[in-house]
């Protein structure tokens, strides 16, 4: 294996990362309610993808991924070429929205968890 297929298959594991990462903000409040660790951890992630969105910036992940491909194909512009599952898994990590939905959507993803969240937070309180 060549430089240049390390850099790729490094490349093809930030995308699934990336993937597991826009999963768990989804779906990690569930777990988030019964484990103070996981809730501080989704909290965060919450918040990093509130920041990313409402200021326009790349997740870090993204500029991880960018900067690998560029490595991999030895070419300043970023020749983007990915195996067969990084493929389908690039197309629901930058999915094609306009931006607006996808802020309004990580707006709406912070509230509903902010809203189990402190739900359980003032049930737990009164108990």
């Amino acid at each position: 294996m060549n430089a240049g297929q390390i850099y790729g298959t490094m490349a093809d594991a930030v995308v699934i990362v990336h993937l597991i990462w826009i999963v768990f903000l989804f779906v990690g409040g569930l777990w988030g309610r019964k484990y103070l660790s996981v809730r501080v951890f989704h909290i965060f992630g919450l918040a990093l993808a509130f920041v990313v969105q409402v200021f326009d910036m790349y997740c870090p992940l993204t500029y991880l991924e960018v900067y690998l491909r560029q490595k991999a194909a030895n070419n300043p512009y970023g020749v983007y070429t990915g195996s067969f599952l990084a493929h389908y898994a690039e197309k629901l990590v930058y999915i094609n929205l306009s931006r607006g939905l996808i802020v309004f959507s990580t707006i709406l993803l912070c509230a509903v968890n902010a809203f189990f969240y402190l739900r359980k937070w003032k049930r737990d309180k009164v108990r």
